[in-house]
């Protein structure tokens, strides 16, 4: 997980939230509809904290996000989270890159990319 060094900033859609509103209207449908409607080249959606737990427990956001990296959406997430909560594996199992996240976060923020924090 990386600030990608080769293309231009883009955005990153920091899902921190255990609100399944908040991913479902906002975090998943914005970081989707970047890709689709070419708002973005790049969007990498970054879950992090208690949204790691909400992701693997719920199988409609599961559906919501397989959709956004076929959009061509990255989807990471910060592996200290997710160990918290036991949901490393399932994660993983969902195609999502489990990694630790500060130093790419810190990156993401000095190398001009746009944070949007839901």
């Amino acid at each position: 997980m990386n600030a990608d060094k080769d293309t231009a900033p883009g955005l990153v859609v920091l899902w921190i939230s255990r609100d399944p509103d908040a991913a479902r209207n906002m975090a998943l449908m914005y970081a989707k509809n970047s890709r689709l409607k070419g708002w973005w080249d790049t969007v990498h959606l970054l879950v992090w904290g208690p949204s790691a737990q909400l992701l693997a427990e719920d199988p409609a956001l599961q559906e919501e996000v397989a959709e956004c990296m076929a959009a061509g959406v990255t989807v990471l997430a910060c592996r200290a989270c997710a160990e918290h909560h036991g949901v490393a594996e399932a994660l993983r199992a969902l195609g999502v890159t489990v990694q630790y996240a500060g130093e790419p976060l810190t990156a993401y923020l000095k190398g001009g990319w746009k944070v949007l924090s839901v």
